[in-house]
């Protein structure tokens, strides 16, 4: 078939499962490598083989620029210690307790002939790496909590870099390429840190010409070069493009946006990158699905339903290790934060793409394939269809009607606030007759006036949505009082002494709210919620 034709195909294809899908309230991705395991089955179309080529140059960087363009970097410093535990050293212990417990139980239970260490080392560092492209959208689907989604998504975003890493290591090693553990952890940095120089310099390019200019499909197109620039220009010099790509959207969207973009420029970038997003996703799932043989996974389906529960005891033990170490800090979480984080250790089109490039000379090379594919598949479908459910059940999603309600009229508040404040620049430069901007003005501000008193009778009657909204205030006032500490010891009204004292008394006072917040929650009941929900 014709390019052309294939691409309107899967397009066609993706848009009637994302109708079907919401129609039956399921999970976007998941029923999109359902539809492509169907008509791949069916042999319905020929459908481009999900290569290494294919994936880069098209898919990861789009999808990780726009994941990474959205996360707020003051939360992701707020978890800074948790994040980079679970996705350096948790992604190499989880490597190791998955070799360790696959190896000998493979082979006692004779599922396959003389597995060796090599062959579990291998397919361990291949499927290590929680999928960035599957779990970020699988938590945006649910609405999981801020504070949740900032720690499975910067795991999900570094560790992807992590584990081409560690896998290039692990199969150099096993082929009997020589290497040191000292040059591989000198190589490990120098890759992962130039990866990191290259997308902080991409990035601060692209916010000088973002500053330097106000119109937004430039500014559109500048962001699409950063996404995709720092990913090829790191590769092309063999150092991490996934470091490169998301530090280079995390300045984006962080710094370039915040600070050099209009409102009208911020809402079509957004708009341009959550279409590329679906549009990415879309495709990727669907041709995951085409990719997956399943007589081969039926043939293969004991080891594969074995290697599916060792990788997830294994995420287990370094999830609930690393909550253990954090208890006594700021970034410790709930018991059941730790539930939801393992079991979102969604496993996708990567893992698929690493283990496809093993040499043929690999001796167990066509099993460790179908073990990466099934546990890729059953991780999908299976952790992608319990999640919702899973989040609910702990009180770690908003469910209820009155606390939809709730946030949909503050967002009405937010967005009418923002029409007065330009309304009021617009006054100041006189560019338009004051009647009209006067009866634009009346406007949202009955519109303001009626949205906050529908919500304060809303949050009177729903008291962990109150008790919520008092955390949010309380944080943002703290935040302000130690904003205005720093700047008078910079500006010379404080003395150190002074400034040290005045520091920790705001410090000790977060802390305890903070504490407060991240407490283990009580079973899940509607007002139990709240510290996962805020956090």
């Amino acid at each position: 078939m014709r390019v052309e034709i294939i691409v309107v195909a899967l397009f066609s294809a993706a848009t009637a499962v994302a109708l079907v899908a919401r129609r039956l309230k399921v999970p976007y991705t998941v029923a999109l490598v359902v539809a492509g395991l169907a008509l791949g089955s069916a042999h319905a179309f020929e459908a481009p083989p999900l290569t290494k080529d294919l994936l880069y140059a098209v898919f990861l960087p789009g999808l990780l620029f726009e994941a990474a363009y959205h996360l707020e970097f003051r939360r992701f410093m707020q978890n800074k210690v948790a994040v980079f535990g679970l996705a350096i050293p948790g992604l190499l212990v989880a490597v190791g307790l998955t070799t360790l417990l696959l190896v000998p139980t493979v082979n006692g239970l004779a599922f396959v002939e003389d597995f060796t260490v090599a062959d579990g080392l291998v397919f361990a560092s291949v499927i290590a790496a929680t999928d960035p492209i599957a779990v970020v959208a699988l938590f945006k689907s649910v609405g999981a909590p801020k504070r949740l989604t900032t720690l499975i998504e910067g795991e999900s975003l570094l560790n992807d870099g992590t584990s081409v890493v560690v896998f290039t290591l692990i199969l150099a090693f096993v082929l009997g390429r020589p290497t040191s553990a000292a040059a591989a952890i000198i190589d490990f940095v120098r890759v992962v840190g130039m990866g990191l120089l290259i997308g902080a310099a991409v990035g601060y390019a692209a916010s000088f010409v973002i500053h330097a200019v106000d119109d937004p499909m430039i500014e559109i197109t500048v962001t699409t070069i950063a996404a995709y620039g720092s990913f090829v220009a790191a590769e092309q010099f063999h150092f991490s493009g996934v470091i490169a790509t998301v530090t280079a959207g995390m300045l984006c969207g962080n710094h370039a946006a915040r600070t050099g973009m209009s409102a009208s420029t911020r809402v079509a970038v957004a708009s341009f990158w959550e279409y590329l997003s679906f549009a990415l996703n879309s495709l990727v799932f669907l041709l995951i699905g085409f990719q997956v043989k399943l007589e081969s996974l039926l043939a293969a389906w004991k080891p594969i339903l074995l290697a599916f529960v060792v990788v997830t005891v294994g995420r287990a033990v370094v999830i609930f290790g690393v909550g253990f170490l954090l208890r006594h800090t700021r970034e410790r979480f709930p018991l059941s934060w730790a539930g939801v984080l393992t079991w979102g250790g969604l496993r996708g089109a990567l893992s698929m793409v690493l283990v496809l490039g093993l040499p043929t000379e690999f001796a167990h090379r066509d099993i460790v394939i179908s073990m990466t594919f099934g546990v890729v598949v059953v991780s999908i479908l299976v952790q992608g269809l319990t999640m919702s459910p899973l989040l609910k059940r702990l009180g770690l999603v908003a469910a209820s009607e009155a606390r939809a309600k709730h946030e949909r009229l503050r967002g009405a508040i937010l967005a009418s606030r923002a029409a007065l404040g330009e309304l009021e620049r617009m006054e100041r430069q006189r560019g338009f007759p004051e009647a009209v901007l006067h009866e634009l003005r009346g406007t949202y501000e009955a519109r303001v006036r009626a949205a906050e008193s529908e919500s304060a009778e809303l949050v009177a009657s729903i008291d962990d949505v109150l008790a919520e909204d008092r955390l949010a205030a309380m944080r943002q006032v703290l935040t302000a009082e130690k904003d205005a500490v720093l700047h008078a010891f910079r500006s010379g009204h404080v003395g150190e002494e002074s400034y040290e004292a005045l520091l920790a008394d705001v410090d000790a006072r977060m802390f305890e709210l903070e504490s407060d917040a991240h407490a283990a929650p009580a079973p899940p009941t509607s007002k139990t919620a709240s510290a996962g929900t805020t956090s």
